[in-house]
């Protein structure tokens, strides 16, 4: 007899289903078409421990021969998805373990190592499985990728800080008293010269008219056209938006302040613009952590040394001002770190930092990263140039020669590639520090970086010039440096480096002229090192006590102990030493614990105190030695040090109780002392957001103040151009390398970076290695909207940025990370994985992990990302499984007109109802 509810059921009837066990039994067997996946409820799910062991002991964690199928004829795609499920779920638990509460430090970084190598192991595999009804990669599925890394446009287009906010109808103070300044403008003459005018301008001139925007800008323009000049001063708006704050864990939004105006100076290609003062004053560049949030801060701070009228107000949009201080501006997100900085002679100001996160146009490549970042004197950031190391870095040390070639030193753990052609042992791969040098020019070129380190970990701490170009750094170690004999423990050690000169663009060699390493068998350290002349001087502190060695500089430039000065036991840091007239300037802190160096001219205050030692230049013990104390009853820092002109600057937290707790208020300091007198002759202190700030360094400009800071205006030209070379503007280095594959799989073609690679060439390299599969243009972003009166109101930036699409009419393509240490989808901020449509009736299925190479276990919000990413990847597994079902795919192939030959048997089982419902 047959059943109606099952010939309904069969067309499409909403009736019930009522079939006996046996039946049924018999259809759910025929109807099953997959096999049954490992994250099903009727499957035994591994345990977690054995998991952990099981990956913590090497075995792999891709294994598709333990993948089972229970249908026999069953897909392929079937045992790979479940292999790579079971792979992910091996990674799961390594995430979930290095959660758990009171895990040794060895296993955390255990697991950390074993969870990125898993990482490395599926794509690898993914790399080489070749699915037949879908398609898996790594990364992501895009129709469209683009580069997150950004190559600046030549403008002569600059815009200043904010000076104004409210009405522009309203007079601007920034243009109020006495306002005189030039305006110089450079044009080419000839092939190979230039002409500079300087326009003057005094707004005395404007007499009784009221000084808006507005007037002055018409007022300046006019001296501009007057003068037979194309370029002119505009204004921009800066339009004020609601600012969103956690209060007490609660989100608070506060309304929006007044508009604020900035001026925007339009210059030409062929007029470079920049701007003089006729009065000017020494100053002091602090960068400081500031906020319960610890953003960093740019601080600048007028002198009393020379003739421009001090500062009576902070700026638009300041806070915390203090008297004397010029600007304030924040140091970009993902700043975590600022140890060193200097000031070019051209006046612009180096910072080197530690970022965690590049800018939003310069991603970097590992867990952290060296920035180089130079301002101008209105504190803009005009250049970033991050290191490029794969996985971590620590800039420790800057200087800056007479020329404007800049050296930064630090640590470095994993890969660092090299940026010029040959630049020495700088690409190996290490699980311990390392210390580097890189030297760049004062464009903020790289010319050669090297890598010398021991065998157990070392890092440099200090790095100077030398008269002939020689570079030399300092630092500790923990075995022996290349060329020299360990003594135990940390010792302290100094090398030099000496490239060909002139600095050639390729075929450069750099060379290791010495080095030297000395110390106890205690630990010992080169805390601080300077080179006068054809002698070098370091600073550190060696098993507890405060030590300044002397060394004499040969021909070649190799150091040769001349003398050594013990100062007594130390319980502090050192913070800077320099030459001076002849005598060596000792900076850094302690408690009054023994340290002696002469003449005391001015008393311990109690706690933690700075201490100013001055010493005769062979370190001989002098009836002229001086020794000054500074600060309060509490504790105070020396976070940064510099001789200027015979006197010292610090900076740092001044009397802090020693009781403190880490969030307790802290209020900064800087000051300038006479170091034979010992007085006191500059102090400014200040607090910050949150009653928290902590200076970290500072630095000091000659006549590096005047009228030009109220303006937001910079001293010297305005530079129109930056490299255009992507291992300047990005984390790229030389080497760096990915892979590009066919949509349907066979073999991949690498893309590697050169030293004279840019946007545009690396666009033609990577649809050669796609076959003509992917389409690359360098898309621009940015440009402004100019209305009326001059008036900017649309700014949108100027950069440009790869944008990659499949052809029209091609499959796209697949792009893979590099290998560890030489990924260069990391530098471009570009994912792997697949670029073209990924789902479509005549298109392969395209499933994307989205796990990227850099997810690491390191800290717990590390871990708690990385956990997300590979749950998400775990449910593409599940997606991919589902797509695989026949019923989906027979489902989706049923759209459409009905075949004949079923309209006829649909008819057939129709009547067949007809009759057996009577």
């Amino acid at each position: 007899m047959i059943n109606n509810s099952y010939l309904l059921g069969l067309f499409g009837g909403t009736a019930p289903l009522a079939l006996d066990s046996t039946t049924a039994a018999t259809l759910r067997q025929a109807a099953r078409k997959q096999p049954t996946p490992p994250w099903s409820t009727t499957v035994e799910a591994p345990k977690a421990d054995a998991l952990v062991r099981a990956a913590l002991g090497g075995r792999s964690i891709i294994n598709e021969d333990a993948a089972q199928l229970d249908i026999k004829g069953a897909s392929a795609d079937y045992r790979k998805l479940f292999a790579l499920y079971q792979g992910l779920n091996t990674l799961n638990a390594l995430v979930n373990r290095s959660g758990t509460k009171g895990i040794s430090a060895l296993e955390s970084t255990q697991l950390d190592k074993r969870f990125s190598a898993g990482l490395s192991e599926i794509g690898t595999w993914l790399s080489s499985s070749e699915f037949d009804g879908i398609r898996m990669v790594q990364g992501t599925s895009k129709t469209t990728s683009k580069t997150t890394a950004a190559v600046p446009r030549d403008s002569a287009r600059s815009i200043t800080g904010p000076i104004h906010e409210g009405s522009v109808d309203n007079p601007v103070i920034a243009f109020q008293g006495d306002t005189r300044f030039s305006i110089t403008i450079k044009v080419p003459v000839g092939i190979d010269s230039s002409q500079t005018t300087a326009v003057p301008i005094d707004l005395a001139d404007m007499g009784a008219t009221p000084r808006t925007l507005g007037n002055v800008l018409e007022h300046i323009n006019g001296k501009l056209e007057a003068a037979g000049f194309q370029t002119r001063l505009g204004r921009e708006l800066i339009k004020a938006e609601p600012k969103t704050l956690q209060v007490n864990g609660k989100t608070v939004t506060l309304p929006a302040g007044p508009d604020k105006w900035a001026m925007a100076i339009r210059g030409t290609s062929t007029e470079t613009v920049g701007f003089t003062a006729p009065e000017t004053s020494d100053a002091v560049y602090v960068v400081q952590s500031a906020g319960t949030a610890g953003g960093a801060q740019l601080l600048k701070f007028q002198s009393d040394v020379g003739t421009a009228a001090q500062p009576v107000g902070g700026g638009v949009g300041e806070t915390h001002w203090v008297d004397g201080r010029l600007s304030q501006e924040a140091l970009p997100a993902g700043v975590e770190n600022v140890r060193a900085s200097a000031v070019g002679p051209d006046g612009s100001l180096w910072i080197v930092a530690d970022v965690t996160a590049g800018p939003d146009t310069q991603p970097i490549k590992g867990v952290q990263d060296v920035a180089l970042m130079k301002y101008d004197t209105a504190g803009r950031l005009v250049a970033t140039r991050t290191l490029g190391a794969a996985s971590t870095a620590s800039g420790y040390a800057i200087a800056v020669d007479a020329n404007g070639d800049v050296a930064v030193a630090g640590s470095v753990t994993g890969a660092l590639g090299t940026k010029a052609t040959d630049a020495g042992k700088t690409g190996d791969v290490a699980d311990v520090a390392d210390s580097f040098v890189t030297v760049f020019d004062k464009e903020g070129q790289e010319l050669w970086s090297q890598r010398r380190g021991a065998r157990a970990a070392d890092e440099a701490t200090s790095v100077s010039f030398g008269a002939d170009g020689t570079v030399y750094i300092g630092g500790r170690a923990r075995s022996a440096v290349t060329g020299a004999a360990a003594m135990g423990g940390w010792d302290g050690y100094v090398q030099a480096f000496k490239a060909a000169e002139p600095y050639p663009t390729a075929g450069l060699v750099v060379t290791a002229v010495a080095a030297t390493q000395f110390g106890t068998g205690g630990n010992d350290s080169v805390d601080a090192m300077t080179v006068d002349g054809s002698n070098l001087y370091t600073a550190g502190v060696e098993n507890g006590r405060a030590v300044v060695r002397h060394f004499t500089l040969d021909a070649a430039g190799a150091p040769t102990l001349a003398s050594t000065r013990d100062l007594g036991t130390i319980s502090g840091d050192i913070s800077g030493v320099a030459v001076s007239g002849g005598q060596v300037i000792l900076t850094g802190v302690s408690r009054d614990s023994g340290l002696s160096a002469g003449s005391v001219t001015t008393a311990h205050s109690g706690g933690k105190d700075v201490f100013v030692a001055t010493l005769a230049g062979d370190l001989t013990a002098s009836a002229a030695d001086r020794m000054t104390w500074y600060g309060g009853a509490g504790d105070d820092s020396a976070a940064d040090v510099k001789v200027h002109d015979g006197k010292v600057w610090i900076t740092g937290i001044a009397d802090r109780d020693p009781a403190a707790d880490e969030d307790d208020p802290t209020q900064a300091y800087l000051v300038r002392l006479d170091p034979l007198s010992g007085t006191v002759e500059y102090e400014k202190t200040w607090s910050g957001d949150g009653n928290q700030a902590s200076p970290m360094t500072l630095a000091v400009a000659s006549g590096g103040a005047s009228v030009l800071d109220r303006l937001g205006l910079p001293q010297g030209e305005i530079d129109q151009s930056d490299s255009k070379r992507l291992i300047d503007a990005t984390s790229l280095r030389v080497g760096d390398r990915f892979y590009i594959s066919p949509a349907d799989g066979g073999r991949s073609v690498s893309v590697t970076i050169a030293a004279k690679d840019t946007l545009a060439t690396l666009a033609r390299k990577i649809e050669i290695a796609s076959n003509g599969k992917l389409k690359v243009t360098v898309a621009s972003e940015g440009g402004s909207v100019t209305g009326k009166d001059g008036e900017i109101t649309t700014t949108t930036g100027g950069f440009q940025r790869l944008s990659i699409m499949a052809r029209d009419g091609a499959a796209g393509a697949v792009l893979t990370s590099g290998e560890t240490g030489r990924d260069a989808l990391a530098g471009l901020g570009l994912s792997s994985g697949f670029i073209g449509i990924s789902s479509g009736d005549d298109v392969t299925k395209t499933f994307g992990l989205d796990l990227s190479a850099g997810l690491r276990l390191g800290d717990a919000a590390a871990a708690k990302t990385a956990g997300e990413r590979i749950q998400a990847a775990m449910k593409a597994v599940r997606d991919a499984y589902r797509s695989l079902d026949p019923a989906t795919k027979a489902s989706a192939a049923a759209s459409g007109p009905v075949p004949a030959y079923l309209s006829n048997q649909l008819a057939n089982y129709q009547a067949a109802l007809a009759r057996l419902g009577g």
